[in-house]
């Protein structure tokens, strides 16, 4: 018995010694993922991304940490419910897009998903070429806004906040039945079309200028930083916490990657527009690109996430997401938790 005992006690540590063997082996295969998958929607906005695509960044500062070969796959996606789609089937490793989607999936997954850091924050503006809106409280019934997701997406948030404003808290999704999902170039392309049925678009850089440049008629209804009182960010990099636990040096390198990225578009912005023209085939002129970022608001490319916990306390409040964050670190992975977000 005592035999048998022995016998068996030796196989369970011999299993034991086995599945501890191929956890690590797992483990240090996830860890060590060299082919990463990333997406992100069209503009300007997403000028950091285009950088480190181009310069190969996160190769590069992977490779600093000790992780070599990393190689990178990027996507463009209209719309951020088919990126956030990508992500949660493992399509993509990380995301590109706004605080909206952020937060959305943070909450549906119980904290399962979370930023890694902000890319940008520059304005959102709704343009309307209806000659008849002038404010929020123009719009009737009939008139669409394009947006890029319906009630999600940062956009529909933002009219959302600004309609709770103009009408009273309790109307906040007063103009969400005038929303419609269009990726920001259709829109650009329906505003332009004098018999497209959509007349507004919630507008993103560059689209934002042009549309004001090139569609008859068209102005400013609302600009998102009079809204939320402040810049808001508009793209940040997130991802799964499961695929941040596994590969926590390309975490770092995205974040080293993206601060470079953001620092080259202070120190030679022209050198950074002709990246971003090059990666999107951008066919605006590097001059007009150059003055539109002049703009105000429009060098706002910083780590740290800006206006965050404002759309998070309405999302809590109207219901889209059930747990009310107590700060901008509880959906964030601690990469950034050095950072002065808000």
């Amino acid at each position: 018995m005592l035999m048998s005992f022995g016998r068996s006690a030796t196989r369970a540590a011999g299993l034991l010694a086995a599945l501890a063997a191929t956890t690590w082996s797992v483990a240090a295969a996830a860890q060590q993922k060299t082919e990463v998958s990333l997406s992100r929607q069209p503009g300007i906005f997403y000028m950091p991304s285009h950088i480190i695509e181009k310069q190969k960044l996160i190769e590069k500062h992977a490779a600093a940490l000790g992780l070599a070969g990393v190689t990178t796959k990027w996507l463009t996606f209209s719309g951020g419910g088919a990126q956030t789609d990508a992500l949660l089937s493992g399509s993509v490793d990380i995301l590109n897009t706004g605080t909206g989607n952020l937060l959305l999936l943070w909450d549906r997954t119980r904290g399962g998903v979370k930023g890694i850091v902000a890319t940008s924050a520059q304005p959102m503006t709704l343009i309307s070429r209806d000659p008849h809106i002038k404010s929020i409280k123009d719009f009737g019934p009939t008139d669409k806004i394009a947006v890029p997701t319906v009630k999600v997406s940062t956009q529909a948030i933002v009219l959302q906040i600004a309609a709770a404003e103009a009408f009273g808290a309790d109307q906040w999704n007063k103009l969400d039945a005038n929303t419609v999902q269009l990726g920001h170039p259709d829109a650009y392309t329906a505003l332009s079309n004098p018999q497209h049925e959509v007349h507004n678009h919630f507008s993103i850089p560059p689209y934002t200028f042009l549309e004001m440049k090139n569609v008859p008629g068209a102005h400013v209804v609302l600009n998102s930083p009079d809204v939320m009182g402040g810049p808001l960010s508009q793209a940040q990099f997130f991802t799964t916490t499961k695929f941040a636990d596994a590969n926590p040096k390309i975490i770092q390198a995205v974040r080293d990657a993206t601060k470079e990225a953001q620092d080259l578009i202070r120190s030679d912005t022209k050198a950074a527009v002709e990246i971003y023209k090059e990666i999107t085939g951008d066919k605006t002129s590097t001059e007009d690109l150059l003055a539109w970022l002049k703009e105000p608001g429009m060098m706002e490319w910083n780590l740290e996430p800006q206006g965050t916990m404002k759309f998070a306390t309405h999302l809590a409040k109207i219901g889209t997401i059930k747990t009310q964050p107590k700060a901008w670190t509880d959906y964030y992975l601690p990469v950034a938790h050095d950072l002065k977000g808000n």
